[in-house]
């Protein structure tokens, strides 16, 4: 269970560098100019505190692997808090997102699969841990 969670670290880094092409893809820099100041800057600023959680994910998973299947209160209740919020962001995949019209190449169709299925592995393992 400790490499799963040491796998899951390293995915929580590559969903940042997945996220940091966002903004080119969805081309933001003209869209969101659209918005007023305060409506665009809370869309950074909301953006910023999600990959400051999505690093925190992954710390905690590379650092303290061992410490988070130990079955502790806290190690349940963090993992608990993980497998939720991938599991939240994995229905809003599937019920929320139309991503088709901008799963223009190969590329960019492969990439938003590989994203789904590392929010699912996410969910399964930080939920096992959660259970253990």
């Amino acid at each position: 269970m400790t490499l799963l969670i040491l796998i899951g670290g390293v995915l929580h880094f590559g969903i940042l560098i997945a996220s940091g092409l966002v903004p080119g893809v969805l081309n933001w820099r003209s869209e969101l100019a659209r918005l007023s100041p305060l409506s665009r800057q809370l869309v950074w600023v909301h953006g910023a505190f999600i990959v400051l959680v999505i690093g925190g994910f992954g710390a905690l998973s590379l650092t303290l692997p061992a410490e988070l299947v130990t079955g502790s209160a806290l190690a349940r209740a963090v993992c608990s808090f993980i497998a939720i919020f991938w599991a939240v962001r994995l229905a809003i995949q599937f019920v929320v997102f139309d991503a088709k019209p901008y799963l223009t190449s190969r590329l960019l169709w492969l990439g938003y699969n590989a994203l789904t299925a590392v929010f699912a592995y996410q969910v399964v393992v930080y939920s096992i841990a959660a259970a253990r």
